[in-house]
């Protein structure tokens, strides 16, 4: 079985060559990720609880799914491929904002990513895969923000991290439509 690679990046988001995913996050190494916002249309974020056997942040809640483009793979592409294999649907996804961090993780290893967050709406079936998910719920902004406040160690770095600039997208897309508190 080949081992996964990831896309090794400069800080301008160029690729500089590949490297084995455990081996990245064991050195630090600055790679290129995606993260996935899905939302209800009553404006409720899907999060996921991950499954207490991935490789790091075992059982903290995050966002929609999350993942790396593959070398020779679209950053877009690997977004709607982790989707489907991670929470078991599809729906249109548009590019919301890029950042880039650096933090420690459990059992020693660093994420050191420039993550594209993507976003998008659905209100259908959803089917996880028991591998990568061990729980999702639908959670307001509001209430997701108290829960991070209250309760960081139970959230994933990155999307800590991300959240304020998804309450700031969440805002402009949902304000005039969905009541704060959903």
């Amino acid at each position: 079985m080949e081992l996964e690679q990831v896309i090794l990046v400069n800080e301008q988001d160029q690729s500089v060559g590949s490297c084995e995913k455990m081996a990245a996050h064991e050195q630090g190494l600055l790679h290129r990720a995606f993260s996935v916002f899905v939302f209800n249309s009553r404006g409720r974020l899907l999060l996921q609880q991950r499954a207490v056997g991935k490789y790091h942040s075992g059982g903290l809640w995050t966002n929609t799914c999350c993942s790396h483009p593959r070398p020779g793979e679209s950053t877009e592409d690997a977004a709607y491929r982790r989707l489907q294999e991670e929470m078991g649907f599809q729906t249109e996804l548009f590019h919301a904002f890029t950042f880039t961090y650096t933090a420690g993780l459990d059992k020693g290893l660093v994420e050191n990513e420039i993550d594209h967050v993507f976003t998008g709406i659905y209100d259908g079936e959803i089917l996880p895969n028991q591998e990568e998910v061990m729980d999702h719920s639908y959670i307001s902004i509001i209430q997701l923000e108290e829960s991070i406040e209250q309760f960081p160690e139970k959230f994933t770095i990155w999307l800590r991290i991300a959240f304020p600039r998804i309450k700031f997208w969440w805002l402009d897309q949902f304000e005039h439509s969905v009541a704060l508190a959903g």
